[in-house]
């Protein structure tokens, strides 16, 4: 964190002067204003952490100054400064908001003291704002089930890089796959547990609303700019933050959150100063980031920059073994939420579950095993209850014009190598464009590359 800024808004300037040689020496930063019209101002070009607000000044009463300060910034702690000790004065500025008062001349522990608590209450507020908001949109981490060799791997990765001190991860991965749960355990294994983890998906926001979201703003940044408000980013400060569809941004807010990554600095909309934090960021994306820095849809520094920890979390096809353990885990999960029984699935149902290709990946099959665990009665989940896609076994598929057609009479490995190859043909080696017209996702189809390749040369 950048040092603690502190506005002195006195007409004396012999003690304005007093004052800023006491706060650097404590370690502070210092600006100063002469009238209550300079420190409002002054107060908007760079929001100061704290002002000392002389109670008598040259163009008003400083209970008016006050009130003005409160309206704009209400979370700004304010020090009421007085050498008359006019007791109606202080109780009106109390009564307006006024964090203390101090009276001149000053004794050097009592401001210090009285300086360290403003600062110290102010900083509660915003961990409470941001612990609020935390618990408005995130949901705590659940456990993460896997008991395939894919899933060890990857979770023993993940615990690695939680513990590091990098302040970048880039999360991989279908959607379904669980990169917002991994998310939340990287951040609950890491120092930064006690921190608030806060998450925002960059593609259900336009990117001008997603700058505010993000970076906060000054009163008057805009129309609507009524009061100060403080980004994720400043509220996430020692903790983590979720930017979830990170392939999904505006290229103009990508050169801001590349900026941001690169000095951990960062300015509100409409502020002059630069603001300093310590979080770590968690990306997220569904998409393939290199191939859309190819197209120029996203920018190849901030790809680079985001790429320093890459975790791909792999599709429910690619760790087959895990259907069943994660069945059992969200019946158990669905018992205790509809306070039911259920014990598995009949052998039907589970043969249905193992035979599914899980286009939704995880997130399908627990929408699964609730849907039937609403309508099941019975102490084995029956395929009757399990959504109509499912029957039949067969992972759905796209019927697009251009899909490669006819695998004669093939057996059924070496006709889905013939349509791989003609569609990798047809889309001349590009991956996304082949696993479009074989209507799979572009990890699914990695993944069956690579295990021809295997069964080829073996």
């Amino acid at each position: 964190m950048s040092r603690k800024k502190i506005l002195v808004i006195d007409d004396d300037r012999l003690i304005r002067w007093t004052l800023r040689e006491k706060f650097e020496a404590w370690g502070y930063g210092v600006s100063e204003a002469e009238t209550g019209a300079d420190g409002v101002r002054a107060a908007a070009a760079g929001t100061p952490d704290l002002v000392l607000l002389d109670i008598k000044l040259p163009d008003g009463k400083g209970t008016d100054f006050l009130e003005e300060l409160r309206r704009s910034w209400p979370d700004l702690p304010v020090i009421m400064i007085t050498a008359f000790g006019v007791i109606e004065d202080v109780v009106t500025a109390m009564r307006r908001g006024a964090y203390d008062f101090v009276t001149k001349p000053f004794d050097d522990p009592k401001l210090q003291s009285t300086v360290a608590h403003a600062l110290e209450a102010a900083s509660l507020k915003i961990k409470i704002a941001a612990f609020r908001e935390r618990e408005k949109n995130i949901r705590l981490p659940g456990q993460i089930v896997g008991v395939t060799p894919v899933m060890f791997r990857l979770l023993d990765m993940a615990r690695t890089v939680a513990e590091s001190e990098t302040s970048i991860v880039l999360l991989e991965g279908e959607s379904g796959t669980g990169k917002d749960l991994l998310a939340q355990m990287i951040h609950q294994w890491s120092r930064r547990r006690e921190a608030p983890f806060l998450a925002i998906n960059c593609s259900a926001i336009p990117g001008a609303l997603l700058e505010s979201e993000l970076f906060g703003y000054e009163r008057g940044a805009f129309t609507d700019a009524k009061n100060q408000k403080r980004g994720l980013v400043e509220l996430a400060d020692e903790g983590t933050l979720f930017l979830d569809e990170i392939g999904s941004l505006d290229l103009s807010l990508q050169a801001k959150l590349l900026r941001f990554l690169e000095t951990h600095s960062f300015r509100r909309v409409g502020g002059l100063r630069d603001l300093e934090v310590d979080i770590r960021v968690i990306a997220a994306t569904n998409q393939d980031l290199e191939d859309l820095s190819r197209q120029d849809k996203f920018r190849k520094d901030l790809f680079y920059r985001l790429n320093v920890c890459p975790l791909r979390l792999p599709i429910l096809a690619e760790r087959r073994d895990d259907i069943l353990p994660l069945t059992r885990h969200f019946i158990a999960l669905y018992n205790a939420k509809f306070n039911k029984n259920i014990q598995g699935l009949e052998p039907e149902a589970e043969r249905i579950f193992l035979a599914y290709g899980w286009p939704g990946n995880v997130r399908e099959l627990k929408n699964a095993i609730e849907r039937a665990m609403i309508f099941e009665d019975q102490p084995l989940i029956s395929a009757k209850h399990l959504p109509i896609r499912l029957d039949g076994g067969e992972a759905p598929r796209r019927e697009t014009s251009s899909s490669p057609a006819g695998a004669g009479a093939l057996s059924l490995p070496e006709a889905e190598k013939k349509l791989i190859l003609e569609a990798m043909a047809k889309a001349q080696g590009n991956k996304s464009r082949a696993a479009t017209l074989l209507g799979i996702s572009r990890d699914a189809l990695r993944y069956k590359l690579k295990k021809m390749d295997s069964s080829s040369s073996a």
